[in-house]
């Protein structure tokens, strides 16, 4: 298989368009809680969100996704860390992550990390995601089963028709309509001077432990070796996860300093936007287009605000699904399931180390077994 290069061609057609929103239902909530939280500026956020989606499109040519780091995010939302913390967080993820592009300490790993690993990510990822749309329903129930609802209706129509699955455009749109037709217009919100963002010592160590150690686990695994695993699968298309490295280096080290949200690719966002017809990394540019202008124009938590968690929610469910197809892929039911259960009821770091301690130990009772009958 050869990397993505010159000769993939650029796609912008609706169905590209179709699947450029398909990651929306993760990024949005995230990054709009965030911003509430530690007072950064929502508009610097989807303002480097956008510039490096088109980057990555333009870069690998595949529908490559740019996402917010769940850990530190979800970390940020549930302690109320600091910008300062955060930043920290993503500048030494970013220096890591650009030096490890450039060793070969990531080949090393993927042969030693066996895919069973990876898969049970993957499925884990999934249950996380059923989760984190269960929480954005809070009272949107019934917003949630009529977007589901109108899903399953333009998916049925594009199956069964030569219509794009348009389905998460849209949900997007009509969210924003009804949002609006309840609470009315907000305004615009130009963009904001830039203001750097100066970390201080004392941010390190809160930072280090509880963001950027298990940040870096899962990004491991999951932004970068299930991203190439699931590229492979998707695109028959070799994205080498030295490159996946490099590009989640230069992101937070562009981005952080300046009011940015540190940023990886993820196998969920890949799943999402493949979902809903992305192919190429015209899809990319389009979600790149897309939130530039929310940043220049919208970025508002008044003007995000106006979409209900329920369309979240249905979109996060279609996202899942992709996800667990590919997750179920695996030669190990029992380590990709125990990584899956773990990632769900503890987290996913301490499902990646028993992960790894039950597929070495399964490997190990197999090579006795096999030395035992040799004997015989």
């Amino acid at each position: 298989m050869a990397e993505p290069g010159s000769r993939l061609k650029l796609d912008f057609s609706l169905h590209e368009l179709a699947g450029s929103v398909g990651d929306f239902g993760t990024i949005l909530p995230l990054v709009l809680a965030v911003s509430a939280v530690a007072g950064l500026s929502i508009g610097y956020i989807l303002l480097f969100f956008g510039i490096w989606f088109i980057v990555t499109g333009l870069y690998y040519r595949l529908p490559v996704p740019v996402e917010p780091m769940k850990v530190i995010a979800v970390v940020a939302i549930s302690e109320n860390m600091s910008a300062g913390q955060i930043a920290v967080a993503g500048i030494i993820l970013g220096i890591l992550f650009l030096s490890l592009g450039f060793w070969k300490w990531l080949d090393l790993l993927e042969e030693y990390i066996p895919r069973s690993v990876i898969r049970g990510i993957q499925l884990g990822l999934t249950l996380l995601l059923l989760r984190t749309s269960a929480g954005l329903l809070s009272g949107d129930v019934m917003v949630f089963l009529g977007a589901l609802a109108l899903m399953t209706v333009l998916y049925g129509l594009s199956r069964f028709t030569r219509l794009p699955d348009l389905s998460a455009i849209v949900v997007i749109v009509v969210a924003f309509a009804a949002g609006i037709a309840v609470k009315g217009f907000p305004g615009l919100a130009p963009l904001p001077m830039p203001q750097i963002v100066v970390p201080s010592p004392s941010d390190i160590p809160s930072a280090l432990w509880s963001m950027v150690v298990p940040q870096a686990l899962l990004t491991i695994t999951n932004a970068i070796l299930a991203t190439s695993l699931l590229a492979s699968d998707l695109f028959k298309k070799e994205v080498r996860p030295a490159r996946l490295s490099r590009t989640i280096g230069l992101m937070n080290l562009t981005s952080v300093p300046f009011g940015g949200f540190p940023m990886s690719h993820g196998a969920g966002g890949l799943a999402g936007q493949y979902r809903f017809g992305a192919r190429t990394g015209g899809s990319n540019v389009y979600a790149g287009i897309i939130l530039l202008l929310l940043a220049f124009f919208f970025a508002s938590p008044a003007m995000l605000g106006l979409v209900s968690g329920g369309f979240f929610a249905a979109l996060l469910v279609f996202a899942a699904i992709e996800m667990a197809k590919y997750g179920l892929k695996t030669d190990s039911y029992l380590v990709t399931g125990t990584i899956a259960i773990l990632s769900l009821t503890v987290n996913m770091t301490i499902a990646f180390v028993a992960g790894i301690c039950v597929a070495h130990a399964l490997k190990a009772i197999r090579r006795r077994q096999g030395k035992g009958r040799t004997l015989t």
